[in-house]
């Protein structure tokens, strides 16, 4: 009788002395348009998050542990933001991601640095998946703050390279959305074609409202009667749709260089119009030299019936897995030294997080619309019958931008 009590007593004491491994649910609030004019890109990226999140549950990206990517609506306002931001909070967030609006990441920043100041212990990460104006990493960088988003001068760059080596481009107009980003892209545009075109004349620069332009015809009628050859634009969205049919109904013959031109509603805008003539700088093209994500690019059509196109949702939580192993904790603070300076996989190949400013240094891409052959240009968009074609892929190291950070980091 006494071997099985000694053996009970055995097993008892090996249960205490190998505590199973918790396992938690990272819950990230997604705060970005969900109604209003840029609700479709919105919504998309949103089940882009949640597709991604699936796949990385599955394959146990962060161990034990489960993403779960819950949408808040911010309707575009960076004050509708800072109240989702208090609600979220209140709810037991300690991670959020926001792209939509570099205006609203402004302002999402400054708030989160703050209540992490107010409550130690208790931190928030803001994983930016698309807010992209370049003081986000330099003057206003912050500790709590990650971009897995090229910023715009980092995109202008690479764009200005490569059109550099067209000779063809005279004379470019350039318009885009008047808030921070669309600032930067003019000031970006401007000072990368002088110092590597000065032969470049700039035609005509305008910005409108974001999202209240319902009629491009008369910015489309100014462009083309300054005989330009080139636009240059970082519309996003329904502007960026609006502005692309407004050419095609004016037949206007200038190329398009843009960053967003593969985001919802923007390929069925420009149709067969946009052949060879619409170009985009980003991280990542479906039709890349491997066609990496093809099972995603799939799964997310045959789910959704809509186009996998934000890739840094993969970048997100594809590092936030790797850290959390990394850290082998949760807790914000600890997963942020993780995150600094990480070096990890994503679609695009090799990235990593720049430990100085937080920003992410990957290779780039420029593609142009063509029509599918099957071959190198496999997948369409929006089922038009077109999709983009790789012209370059660029290493991030030519992108790569210089940061005037000064990070303040805790304790």
């Amino acid at each position: 009788m006494k071997f099985p009590l000694r053996a009970s007593l055995a097993a008892v004491a090996l249960t205490f002395a190998v505590p199973a491994v918790m396992a938690d649910t990272i819950k990230i609030a997604y705060i970005d348009p969900l109604s209003g004019a840029f609700a479709p890109v919105g919504q998309n990226i949103l089940n882009s998050y949640q597709f991604v999140a699936d796949k990385a549950n599955a394959e146990k990206w962060a161990g034990e542990h489960k993403f779960e990517v819950v949408g808040f609506d911010n309707k575009g306002s960076p004050q509708e933001s800072l109240n989702v931001l208090k609600t979220v909070i209140d709810k037991g967030f300690r991670y959020i991601t926001q792209g939509n609006g570099s205006a609203v990441g402004l302002a999402l920043q400054d708030a989160v640095n703050k209540h992490n100041e107010r409550n130690p212990g208790k931190e928030i990460i803001y994983l930016n998946h698309a807010a992209v104006d370049p003081d986000m990493t330099n003057s206003k960088c912050s500790f709590w703050h990650f971009r897995f988003d090229s910023n715009s001068d980092m995109k202008m760059e690479a764009l200005t390279t490569f059109m550099a080596a067209d000779k063809n481009i005279q004379k470019v107009y350039i318009i885009g959305q008047n808030y921070s980003f669309g600032h930067q892209v003019t000031r970006a545009a401007k000072e990368y074609l002088a110092r590597k075109r000065p032969d470049v004349q700039i035609v005509g620069d305008d910005l409108h409202p974001i999202g209240q332009v319902k009629d491009f015809s008369p910015y489309i009628a100014k462009i083309k009667a300054s005989g330009a050859d080139t636009v240059i634009t970082g519309n996003w969205g329904a502007d960026l749709a609006l502005l692309i049919k407004s050419a095609k109904d004016a037949d206007l013959k200038a190329n398009f260089y843009t960053y967003y031109a593969s985001t919802t509603g923007v390929p069925t805008a420009m149709g067969a119009a946009g052949i060879d003539r619409v170009k985009y700088v980003g991280y990542w093209n479906v039709n890349n030299e491997t066609f990496a994500g093809k099972d995603i690019v799939e799964g997310f059509k045959a789910k959704y019936k809509d186009d996998y196109y934000s890739m840094a949702t993969y970048s997100v939580l594809a590092a936030m897995g790797q850290a959390v192993k990394q850290a082998k904790s949760i807790e914000p603070a600890k997963v942020a030294v993780a995150l600094e300076g990480l070096n990890f996989k994503s679609l695009n190949g090799d990235a990593s997080m720049r430990k100085v400013d937080h920003q992410i240094q990957q290779p780039l891409y420029i593609a142009t619309w063509v029509k599918t052959n099957g071959k190198d240009v496999k997948f369409d968009q929006e089922n038009t019958g077109m999709g983009w074609k790789t012209n370059q892929k660029i290493d991030a190291f030519v992108a790569s931008q210089p940061s005037s950070c000064q990070m303040k980091r805790p304790g």
